[in-house]
């Protein structure tokens, strides 16, 4: 069978089972690999002994080599297979699938190359019911993360917030925002990405 088989434990990649509608479609095993994957290309790719280059893109026979040195074995039909079946489309190839990135959500430092682009008058923000009163306070701020991430859509964005608690839907006010001179980057897959949101720009609802 291809994809993860029972190896050495020695990277902790996640349980299959998460709220996140991502999570429901696809099969436990391409659910394991993708987790994996969003731990080497967008956070610690040194824990397998990866390198990405300063855009994040990464060789994918390094991946798949550094991986089976994890324990964690991964075939060339599995990585396919993670990559055009995730619907968020977390992850590229490039022309020739010989390099692999993730989309956006990096806590390491990459210029995706990304272009500043106009937002829609409005983008929503998808957080834990407990985050609320941190928010009002302070806005948005990447934390760990290299920008704040926005959705089009508010059913996108109650998804992300289910993962972190009860879900909460923030709208923010994009569209006054790039008129005020702050910067907004759309990434591959859809998401939409702004350095931080200050408390003046979002609509916290009734």
């Amino acid at each position: 069978m291809h994809g993860v088989g029972p190896g050495p434990a020695t990277i902790q990649i996640g349980h299959p089972i998460n709220p996140d509608p991502f999570v429901r479609i696809m099969d436990p095993q391409l659910v394991r690999v993708s987790k994996f994957m969003s731990l080497v290309l967008r956070h610690d790719p040194g824990k397998i002994g990866l390198a990405l280059d300063a855009s994040g893109w990464a060789e994918v026979d390094d991946l798949l080599a550094g991986a089976a040195r994890a324990g964690v074995r991964i075939d060339r039909e599995t990585l396919e297979r993670v990559v055009a079946e995730n619907e968020k489309q977390r992850f590229a190839f490039n022309a020739d699938h010989t390099r692999i990135r993730a989309s956006q959500g990096h806590s390491v430092s990459v210029d995706l190359g990304l272009e500043p682009r106009i937002p829609p008058e409005r983008l929503y923000h998808g957080t834990a019911a407990s985050s609320i009163e941190s928010i009002r306070k302070t806005g948005l701020h990447s934390a760990k993360r290299t920008h704040v991430h926005l959705s089009a859509d508010e059913a996108t964005a109650r998804s992300v917030g289910q993962r972190h608690g009860r879900p909460v839907v923030l709208t923010v006010a994009a569209g006054r925002m790039h008129r005020d001179g702050r910067q907004f980057f759309r990434s591959e897959n859809g998401v939409w990405l702004t350095d931080a949101v200050p408390v003046e720009y979002i609509d916290f609802g009734p």
